[in-house]
Parts: C-alpha cells; structure tokens; sequence
C-alpha cells in the first residue's frame, strides 16, 4: 500500500505482480480468438482493480459480465455502423447526381446524430456502470435512460464549439453536471456543481497558444523575406524549431487544462454529506504519460496490456473524500439495471474515465 495513500477514503491494494497473469493470459486469449475475448478481458481486468480498491476500508465489487458488454457491442454494429455505411452510399450518390445541397443537409444532420449518440454513450456508460459498482452489498444507477442527456449535449456541445470554441469549458463542465445530477448510488443522488470559470484562463492558453505561434511564425518568415537575395536556411530552420516547439507546447497546455477540469469537476461532486476530490496536478498527468510511453517502448509495445492497470491506480491514488456518509440510511438503489454493457461508447473508442 502506497505510503501517499495513509489517511485517504480510497486506497488501492493491487501491485503489477498480481495483476499481470490477469493481463498476459487476456493477451493470449484476445490473439487466440481473433480479439472477440476482449469483453471479457475488460471483465476480468475490472473484477480485479475493483476488488483492490477499498472506500473506507471495504472493498469494491464489480458484477458485470463479459456477456454483456458483447451483446451491448453487436446491438451497436447493427444499430450504428449499418446505417453509416448506408448513409455513406446515399450521400456519395446525390452528389454524383449534383445534388450537393441535399447532400450536405445529410451530412449536417448525420454530424448532429452522432454528437447526440456520443452524448447518449457517456451517459448511459456511467450509468451501466455504475449499477455494476457495489460496495458493502450496495450498487449505483439511475431511472433516467440519457435520452433528454443525449439531447441537451447535442445542443451544448454545439453551443461550445461553434462559438469559436471559447464555450468549451462552459459546455463540458455543465454536462458533467448534467450527467452526474441524473445519477444515484444507493438511495442518495449525487450533486455535480463544477463551475467553469475557474478553469477558463487555461483553456484560453490553450486556444491563445497556436494562434500566437501562426502569428509568429509568419513574421518570422515575412521579416525575412527580400526577394533580391535567396531563402536563407537558418530562417526555414528557426521556423521549423519553433514550429515543433508550439506543437508541444499546446500537448503540456492541454494537460493542464484538462488536469484543472478533473480537480473543478470532481471537486464539486458530493453525494448526500460525502465530498468528492481530485488531488493530480500537471506534473503528476505528464509522469503518467511518460511512464506509459516509457512501459510501451521499452517492452516493444507489450506494455500496453498494463495501461488500464496504471490509469486506474492513478485514479484512485488522487481520489479523496471528505464529510460523512449516512451508512444507517444508505439502501439498496431500486433503479433498473440495464441489460447491456457499454458498447456504444466502446464503438467511439472512449476509456473509463
């Protein structure tokens, strides 16, 4: 047990020596079966980090099946990639025929449809599995299917983006809101509260910075341009330099508003008397990443099979939770279990977090 973990609500138990057997024989089997057992691979990786991880000094149990996230997959390639090879064909041949307007009346509203599917994906993936989440014998969940979710991040999303995308902090963190407001574990509903103005001066960083870098850049080469004498190298390479240097600079602006979104997010997430908190900061996300660069090269790309592993175990190690939980009056939720698992969101290529 991690010695950053002493006096934390959560605590994660697992190492990487139990968890590989897990990991390589899930390996095994993805490549014996042509990859079809990777839903209950995910099964068997998700039993494990769940039961490793204790909330106030009891473990966590996860109940779903590999079954379910399979079936939730077929019922997403029949329901989602039918019609959008369908679709394909059907505006390929209007604008052959020179129907360009209706064409791209299709592509417009197919764009507005998958938005609202991602929509409907992230919410009713947090809601399958919170309801497959139990803790002393108590499971999460919600009544509310997502379709009204899926409608209002439609719109919002929308609203954020087109704006000339300054909205964006606005649009994600009021669908958080949106979407943890509909959820419940046991008989207490969560409360989502994230405000996004806290977080606004990243992202404006992050949108500010590649403008900034253009504007430069083309001074740089305006500057130096005189026709009378030939391109001077030093300059294309100056440009070629500091071109590479915006690139990743806008990647470590784009962790630190991401990392300010999580701590925003999450610590304005309570449920009844119980206070939520994400401590990971910047450095902790780029440790992270390079450790999981760092693990796939040195084992020539094997590495990734420990992915899930460390994310989860990042997770947890930053989570915290403060206030009192009512355990005398927290019952058993009576919201409706969905039947499938999170294939739609598994088909926009989404991870569990």
């Amino acid at each position: 047990m991690a010695d950053d973990q002493a006096g934390s609500a959560f605590r994660f138990n697992g190492n990487w020596r139990e968890f590989a057997p897990i990991a390589f024989t899930n390996l095994l089997l993805m490549i014996v079966t042509l990859g079809i057992y990777r839903f209950w691979a995910k099964t068997r990786e998700r039993r494990y980090l769940w039961s490793r991880t204790d909330f106030i000094g009891d473990p966590l149990e996860w109940t779903g099946t590999g079954l379910e996230l399979f079936i939730g997959f077929l019922l997403v390639a029949l329901l989602l990639f039918v019609p959008i090879i369908v679709l394909q064909f059907v505006v390929q041949g209007l604008a052959m025929r020179g129907q360009i307007g209706l064409a791209g009346l299709l592509m417009l509203v197919a764009y507005a449809g998958l938005i609202y599917l991602y929509g409907l994906a992230r919410y009713r993936a947090t809601r399958y599995r919170l309801s497959r989440t139990f803790w002393r014998g108590i499971r999460g969940g919600s009544d509310d299917r997502g379709w009204g979710y899926a409608l209002t991040a439609t719109w919002k999303t929308a609203v954020g983006a087109f704006v000339f995308g300054f909205l964006i902090p606005w649009s994600m963190t009021s669908l958080w809101n949106d979407r943890w407001n509909r959820l419940s574990f046991g008989n207490q509903g969560f409360a989502a509260t994230a405000d996004w103005r806290p977080i606004i001066g990243r992202f404006l960083l992050f949108y500010l910075l590649p403008i900034a870098g253009c504007i430069g850049g083309a001074s740089l080469l305006l500057g130096s341009f005189d026709p009378s004498r030939p391109p001077n190298p030093a300059i294309f390479g100056a440009f070629l330099i500091g071109a590479f240097a915006v690139y990743f600079a806008i990647g470590i602006v784009a962790i630190v508003y991401y990392a300010a979104f999580l701590r925003e997010a999450i610590g304005a997430l309570a449920l009844n008397r119980l206070q939520f908190a994400f401590t990971a900061r910047t450095l902790d996300w780029i440790k992270l990443i390079l450790g999981h660069i760092g693990l796939i090269i040195v084992t020539l790309g094997i590495g990734l099979i420990f992915i899930g592993y460390r994310n989860w175990s990042f997770f947890i190690r930053h989570m915290e939770a403060s206030g009192e939980i009512d355990l005398a009056g927290l019952t058993q939720s009576t919201t409706e279990e969905p039947r499938q698992g999170e294939g739609l969101l598994d088909a926009f290529d989404v991870g569990a977090f």
